[in-house]
């Protein structure tokens, strides 16, 4: 049995490397369903199941904002779903999953889609023309440490796509999201906005190049990693997931506090976590169990930071740094490394270079 079918199968069992203590065992949903007996969405939660059936047996427009990174259907592996549909399936699939969001938002709600370059146009496509979702950007998040083929360029970037449901009625914060621009920290223009100007569209990365982890005060591009295999932050035990520094700002920009956010495809949990210690309410939805039980755990740890922290009324700032301390913790839980990565393919040992003199 290869690897990807094992994946499909069995689960985490088979590939995980490092293992949970019995003090820290997998455990599963936070609550069993997503609605309650009136038929109204319980917020603050990950349940297990099929987004798409999920979101269709519950309410119209009860979503704030949705942020999805679905498969991209390029064989990665995942528990329980097949990445490498044939491309009809796929495209029926994506059309059904984003129909479902469509219709469980609110009518002044938004909607992110991170996707890569094979369907990137396709679902933009399906969103605009079919769906009648209104497209605000098309972002273009790029990043060093890309996939080094050997026939084509390095893949370096993946695509973020910033829909609403409506045309001119939908939460936007410029203000929290704000940087300085190069007239402030350059120019010294009289004319430039002093609280700042809004970040490009393009989010570019070169971390040995900026003096922060994240966003450096005097740049006006989003300066965030994609989350290697080394990195601290990453999880481990899922092949595919996003720096909590995008979902923070995308979180700061198209939601307010109490807000409920929702991710049909939690993964490794980042948005729930983000959301939660931005003061939102939040819904993640996966379909497999283990995952969602990981997802838990390193949800559960995020939240024993301080109350103080975590609350809406906290400034921005120092939520940020909450969310920030929760998925750098390298003692978390949640941390459990699979033998393969997300191809399949066998991890190799990393050691650090040398030190020189």
């Amino acid at each position: 049995m290869n690897r990807r079918k094992q994946a499909f199968q069995q689960g985490l069992k088979k590939l995980t490397r490092k293992r949970l203590s019995r003090k820290n065992p997998i455990i599963g949903a936070i609550r069993p369903a997503l609605y309650n007996r009136e038929g109204m969405p319980e917020t603050n939660q990950i349940v297990q199941g099929d987004s798409i059936k999920v979101l269709n047996d519950g309410p119209e427009g009860w979503i704030d904002l949705a942020f999805a990174d679905p498969p991209f259907n390029i064989g990665y592996l995942y528990h329980g779903y097949d990445d490498r549909r044939k491309t009809d399936d796929y495209l029926q699939f994506s059309r059904d999953w984003m129909a479902a969001v469509h219709r469980a938002l609110k009518p002044n709600g938004s909607f992110y889609l991170a996707i890569g370059d094979d369907y990137a146009a396709d679902l933009c496509v399906i969103a605009r023309r079919e769906l009648g979702f209104n497209m605000r950007n098309w972002i273009i998040w790029h990043y060093t440490f890309g996939q080094q083929p050997k026939f084509k360029f390095a893949r370096s970037h993946t695509h973020i796509l910033y829909f609403t449901k409506s045309e001119n009625n939908f939460t936007f914060n410029a203000d929290a999201i704000r940087v300085a621009s190069a007239r402030q920290t350059t120019y010294a223009d009289a004319r430039a906005n002093p609280k700042g100007k809004l970040p490009d569209d393009v989010w570019y990365l070169r971390p040995q190049e900026t003096p922060e982890p994240l966003f450096a005060p005097e740049g006006d591009t989003w300066n965030v990693s994609r989350v290697c295999g080394t990195f601290k932050e990453r999880e481990g035990w899922h092949g595919c997931q996003m720096p909590i520094g995008v979902l923070n700002r995308i979180i700061l920009s198209s939601s307010n506090p109490g807000d409920i956010v929702v991710d049909p495809f939690n993964g490794s949990g980042t948005t729930v976590v983000a959301a939660a210690l931005l003061g939102r309410k939040y819904v993640g939805i996966d379909q497999s169990a283990e995952y969602v039980g990981f997802a838990k755990q390193r949800l559960q740890h995020a939240l024993e930071k301080p109350a103080d922290a975590v609350n809406g009324s906290t400034p921005a700032a120092i939520q940020i740094d909450a969310a920030i301390a929760a998925a750098f913790d390298p003692k978390r839980a949640s941390k459990v490394l699979t033998e393969t990565d997300a191809f399949g393919r066998k991890r190799v040992a990393r050691r650090r270079a040398a030190k020189t003199a």
